[in-house]
């Protein structure tokens, strides 16, 4: 009944985002465009991580199939674009094979599959199918928050910021100062944040096939949820980012002629009174909340009760995501707390789900929700107390966050299992 409910609904919302897409961008939405990868070059990262996601349901043999014949199906496909020299973008000569092969699982479990086996697998497929399907949602929201949204809210946030010391400007500088290594590494740690993800997922689903259940709680529902959620922010809160509008712009969007000042990253916005500016309509209006920040939150929660080595590489992609996003300038500082706030509060709310909503984990939630609703109504209509006042909000806001972590700490071990304590041994007697 669950996951019927959540395929009705997250087919809906796909329909309604096909319909959103093409009224405001006149483009293909999610699933037209998951349907013409059938066929069409699709970008093959997403696919193979999906089909990766799938293959936790199936023995060691199943998967040594299913992963052969989705590289035997991109084989052909490679060798029939070659061989009529078709136009392939960059970075999408292959992935195809993938989605076939997890089409085909699917086919398979509705015709040889029955009763609990046919529904993990089904499970398994519709998990793998899912990350591909919120790859599609999330350039699908990205480009509706830029067409619905002429102007943005950057000078409120950037005027904010100005309470924790303008960290976007130092860490651009910072970056700019280290040369190009450190700029390639966090390039990479932000671009493969969703192979990380993965990685994590895989060690927490490792045991399903054999178990043939899913865990109750992994990795994969908090990043789903995380970007469902977030992007619907986007829409009342409109922020393109520093390198935007206070400089030049990158990927290929933006530009000077839209931004308010050329300034980042060597020297920080004036206190003045902020107002809506606008900006282009390309531009994804992606800011507040930081999402990597509450995506890098999520890897670094899950990735604690893992190996050593797995807990190392949590904390390293959090804090190299954090750099990242402040050093490349796609983030303000607030940005982040409000990041770390949502990612916690999205998972709270997910293991209270699992827990029957219990007072406790209510509590936790209701929390989470008014600190990051406190934060959102004071970088919109505080910012120049904000500014003008560092030494009262810098602290307020840090605080702010840590109570957040430290409820969400505290309430989280309450719900661990006790191991129970070890009996003392029975007296044994005494030989005479």
């Amino acid at each position: 009944m669950l996951w019927g409910t959540a395929c009705v609904v997250g087919l809906g919302f796909l329909i309604t985002l096909e319909i959103a897409a093409r009224h405001y961008g006149g483009v293909p939405g999610p699933l037209t465009n998951q349907a013409r990868e059938i066929i069409f070059p699709p970008k093959p990262g997403p696919l193979y991580g999906g089909l990766a996601l799938m293959m936790v349901v199936l023995s060691w043999r199943q998967r040594f199939i299913a992963a052969g014949a989705a590289i035997g199906i991109d084989l052909v496909f490679v060798g029939v674009r070659w061989a009529v020299g078709a136009e392939v973008p960059e970075d999408h000569f292959f992935g195809n094979g993938a989605l076939w092969a997890m089409l085909g699982c699917a086919v398979f479990a509705l015709t040889r599959r029955t009763g609990e086996e046919r529904a993990l697998l089904l499970k398994g497929v519709g998990l793998g199918l899912l990350l591909v399907a919120g790859r599609k949602t999330g350039d699908t929201w990205l480009l509706i928050t830029s067409k619905a949204h002429p102007t943005v809210l950057d000078p409120y946030v950037a005027t904010a910021d100005h309470a924790l010391g303008n960290p976007s400007w130092l860490a651009g500088r910072i970056l700019e100062a280290t040369g190009p290594v450190s700029t390639y590494v966090l390039d990479l740690v932000y671009a493969q944040l969703a192979v990380a993800a993965i990685v994590v997922a895989l060690y927490q689903l490792r045991n399903v096939a054999a178990e043939r259940r899913f865990p109750r709680h992994h990795l994969v529902r908090t990043f789903l949820l995380i970007g469902l959620l977030g992007p619907g922010i986007y829409m009342i809160f409109p922020v393109v980012g520093p390198i935007f509008a206070y400089g030049p712009g990158t990927s290929g969007t933006g530009g000077l002629q839209w931004a308010v000042a050329d300034l980042w990253p060597h020297t920080p916005p004036p206190i003045s009174a902020p107002h809506p500016v606008p900006y282009d309509g390309i531009t994804p209006r992606n800011c507040v909340p930081s999402l990597h920040t509450a995506w890098a939150t999520a890897i670094f929660i899950h990735s604690r009760k893992g190996p050593r080595l797995l807990r190392y590489a949590g904390t390293f992609w959090l804090v190299a995501t954090l750099s990242a996003t402040l050093g490349f300038g796609y983030h303000y500082g607030v940005d982040l707390i409000a990041g770390v706030v949502f990612a916690l509060t999205v998972e709270a709310g997910l293991r209270t789900y699992d827990r029957g909503w219990d007072r406790s984990g209510l509590q936790l939630v209701a929390y989470g929700t008014s600190v990051f609703a406190a934060l959102l109504v004071s970088y919109r209509y505080l910012p120049m107390e904000m500014a003008q006042r560092p030494a009262v909000f810098g602290p307020l806001l840090i605080l702010a966050m840590l109570s957040v972590i430290y409820g969400y700490v505290r309430t989280t071990r309450l719900w661990e299992p006790k191991a129970a304590p070890a009996l003392p041994p029975e007296p044994q007697p005494e030989l005479v």
